[in-house]
């Protein structure tokens, strides 16, 4: 089996491409090999590889930005996305693709089941739902998954991280209280996904659709942080004395966030028969392989 990963140097295409060996024959590209905002270029490597199973890892993530990026960020998310889509169909090949908890606008106030009506506050969150669209339309063999607050601790940028420097840097940390999503650990999400693949390109064509995968249970950055904190290995480099909650809008961004957009991931566990940790428990997890 050919298996074409794009995006193997983010935190999830990482993990990916460590244990996406155990299903055939691997290709991990990243830019500037693979670029999803051109259109020839993708068909190229699609024509040089001819993949049984390709998964999409790459996006436009700078949440911000992409509210001065508007054309870039929906060339990536929504367009690049679309021609896999319609490539994949072609050559009847899965295409695995991962969405974000921002398609939503929070407003529930409790967890998003995939039949809930997204409505996006940001350019980001808009794009990765036309690229959930247009697969949807090419009407082949996908699996979206929905995930939240990915993070793996070989990313400088991510949030785990940022927290653990926070604490290094400042005795005194605000961190808001009123996000609310699932921490998810990019191993737990990666696993997952190779876990259902296992199942052969086959055995899923009937199981085709969009689940949400993300870390079970859900909780405010805030706490989310002081957990951090305190499962940190290497504690005494904290200089920080006191973890005080704020709110979004004491920290004014280009972009708006979702304030609740936590996932419920039931669909997923019982269409598929696999458990998904607990957000804590993964996070523990993560956290004893920082030494």
């Amino acid at each position: 089996m050919n298996v074409l990963l794009l995006g193997n140097t983010g935190q999830l295409g990482a993990e990916l491409a460590r244990i996406l060996p155990s299903l055939g024959n691997l290709v991990a590209l990243d830019y500037p090999e693979i670029d999803m905002a051109d259109a020839d270029g993708i068909r190229a490597v699609l024509q040089k590889h001819s993949p049984d199973i390709i998964l999409n890892a790459t996006a436009y993530t700078a949440v911000d930005q992409a509210e001065r990026e508007p054309e870039l960020a929906e060339l990536i998310n929504a367009a690049g996305p679309a021609l896999l889509a319609e490539e994949a169909r072609k050559r009847s090949a899965l295409l695995v693709h991962y969405s974000t908890d921002y398609v939503f606008d929070g407003k529930k106030g409790t967890p998003y089941l995939e039949v809930d009506q997204p409505n996006p506050l940001n350019i980001y969150g808009l794009s990765k739902l036309h690229g959930e669209e247009a697969i949807q339309q090419a009407d082949g063999n996908y699996l979206i998954f929905r995930t939240s607050w990915v993070y793996s601790l070989g990313n400088k940028s991510g949030f785990v991280q940022k927290a653990l420097e926070w604490s290094r840097q400042y005795e005194t940390m605000r961190v808001v209280d009123d996000q609310i999503s699932n921490p998810t650990w990019a191993r737990m999400l990666a696993e997952s996904a190779v876990r259902v693949l296992e199942k052969g390109v086959d055995a899923l064509k009937d199981k085709r659709g969009l689940y949400h995968l993300a870390g079970s249970g859900f909780v405010n950055r805030f706490d989310w942080t002081r957990q951090i904190l305190d499962l940190d290995p290497n504690k005494e480099a904290q200089i920080v004395r006191e973890i005080l909650p704020a709110k979004n809008a004491d920290f004014p961004t280009p972009a708006q966030r979702p304030t609740f957009s936590a996932l419920n991931c039931n669909l997923f566990q019982e269409t598929f028969g696999l458990d998904i940790p607990n957000w804590e428990d993964s996070l523990r997890l993560a956290m004893g392989t920082a030494r």
